[in-house]
């Protein structure tokens, strides 16, 4: 999964719309591998944006779960725990071939 689409279920506070749409953002400049759209295309970008926002709110309403709600910090934590175990294995892995 592309690393800036973060997990949005079963947050405390629960997820925000500004927060389901940079999700939605995200996926669709994975998917037409466009950060900036050109003009001719804003259209089709802003239309893809909302359309992903709403199907991403309906299901995140949807969403049953026993599990307790997750930190957002602890969550931020964890990130970046796996961010920096990435960055030694990619040192050792350049290091090693050096």
């Amino acid at each position: 999964m592309c690393r800036n689409i973060r997990v949005l279920h079963n947050f405390d506070p629960p997820t925000n719309d500004d927060e389901v749409r940079e999700a939605a953002l995200q996926f669709v400049r994975k998917v037409s591998g466009s950060t900036h759209p050109s003009r001719a295309n804003t259209e089709a970008f802003e239309r893809a944006i909302d359309e992903i926002a709403e199907a991403t709110r309906r299901l995140l309403d949807g969403l049953v779960t026993n599990a307790p709600p997750k930190s957002r910090e602890l969550e931020a934590v964890k990130g970046r725990e796996r961010h920096e175990k990435r960055m030694e294995r990619e040192v050792r892995i350049r290091t090693a071939t050096a």
